[in-house]
């Protein structure tokens, strides 16, 4: 991991967004050289037939500011659901009680009892209790239940919840972050991080995409706060990566069947992640046609362990389709721990378009598997010429490295 550090002055975190969005300065790397533009311009430099992957999940307002017996202050950010459900949705559309998985802020003070928020909104009083039910790994399982009981999770969330800010802003989040902290395309809700490199686009730039026939798409991955887990362990080999949830239509992997003669950039590193772990999936289903629908993960090294990719990427989106003809499927929901790393193989992805990433993370080794050594010069260009970094910075559109 020392080989995919650099260092991030304080100062070049942005802690706010641009006034507009398409504003944000852009470093454009096509596989040799380096230059700079903004988001505005996207579309100079995308060939035409060019299909753009985007991620439309929304952002939940996941942190809840409880209280225990004793009246102090405990934050629960709510992860993603427990293990009963398998699906974020459905988890979101609970009523009166869910069971979640949640960071504690300030666990110690909370020894025994239940936690307790009570909110007035337009005159209604709303109280919602937390219980805990396990604990591993730092992560506590908690039984949450509200009153008015009809209330949807996602509502009372909406209602009493906080935006779920990175922890590197080291602020509190303002009206401001409810808009902007949120992707303009946003539709399917379960993240607690936004998937930032969408942050840029704006209903003008997708139109100026639009008139030079680049087309759009989207996939739903629910980015959760493992996301911002630095990698402690010396190699990536003894990192666990975090597991999320995503899911594609029917629709959109006929898209990409016709799509495969021409190029494909992912918008985001989860849309990236989501892409690929499709191939994965393909390979496991092709060895096992009979493989359940509840039970479709990609694990971590699954892509590496592989002794020769048998299938062509156009293969494999007719592996997809043919296994969801045959279980009367028109969408595909799995889970992803995918980690891609330098020597990973990409199958459908040609280019993405990207923020900076922290030093010494899963996302940093996604770029460096993406554009090899190269990922030292674009950051140092952009640490030279006044980029602004990390969620609310400036951004990259990385074509893959020509060997």
């Amino acid at each position: 991991m020392s080989d995919y550090w650099y260092e991030l002055p304080d100062e070049r975190i942005a802690q706010h967004p641009l006034a507009e969005r398409d504003a944000s300065k852009l470093l454009v790397y096509n596989g040799v050289e380096i230059k700079e533009d903004c988001y505005q311009y996207l579309v100079n430099y995308l060939p035409p037939q060019t299909l753009l992957i985007f991620n439309n999940t929304l952002v939940v307002p996941a942190r809840l500011l409880m209280q225990n017996e004793k009246g102090q202050h405990i934050e629960v950010f709510c992860l993603e659901p427990g293990p009963s459900y398998t699906d974020i949705g459905a988890a979101l559309l609970q009523t009166g009680k869910v069971t979640w998985q949640c960071m504690v802020g300030g666990a110690k003070k909370w020894k025994e009892g239940k936690l307790c928020l009570d909110a007035v909104v337009a005159g209604q009083a709303i109280r919602i209790t937390a219980e805990k039910k396990g604990n591993e790994q730092g992560l506590f399982l908690l039984d949450l239940a509200w009153e008015p009981a009809e209330l949807p999770f996602a509502e009372l969330l909406s209602i009493a919840g906080q935006v779920p800010l990175p922890p590197y802003l080291n602020r509190d989040a303002s009206e401001e972050d409810k808009e902007r902290y949120q992707t303009i395309y946003a539709q399917r809700p379960g993240s607690v991080a936004a998937p930032t490199a969408g942050l840029h686009f704006t209903p003008r730039l997708m139109k100026s995409l639009e008139e030079k026939s680049v087309a759009a798409s989207f996939v739903t991955l629910h980015v959760g706060a493992g996301t911002f887990l630095p990698v402690k362990s010396a190699t990536p080999a003894d990192h666990v990566m975090h597991k999320e949830y995503f899911e594609v239509t029917r629709s959109f992997l006929e898209t990409i069947q016709q799509q495969l003669p021409n190029k494909i950039i992912t918008v985001g590193t989860t849309s990236m992640r989501t892409l690929e772990s499709l191939y994965w999936l393909a390979v496991k289903i092709s060895r096992q046609p009979d493989h359940r629908p509840d039970q479709l993960h990609v694990q971590q090294w699954e892509a590496y362990d592989q002794q020769a990719q048998q299938l062509s990427p156009a293969a494999a989106i007719a592996v997809l389709l043919e296994w969801m003809e045959k279980n009367q499927l028109d969408k595909l929901v799995a889970t992803t721990q995918l980690l891609i790393a330098p020597g990973y193989q990409f199958q459908f992805t040609d280019g993405l378009i990207t923020n900076f990433h922290q030093p010494g993370s899963t996302l940093l080794l996604l770029v460096g598997a993406l554009v090899g050594d190269d990922w030292k010069k674009i950051y140092q260009y952009a640490l030279d010429n006044s980029f602004r970094f990390l969620s609310y910075g400036d951004g990259s559109l990385l074509w893959k490295k020509r060997i």
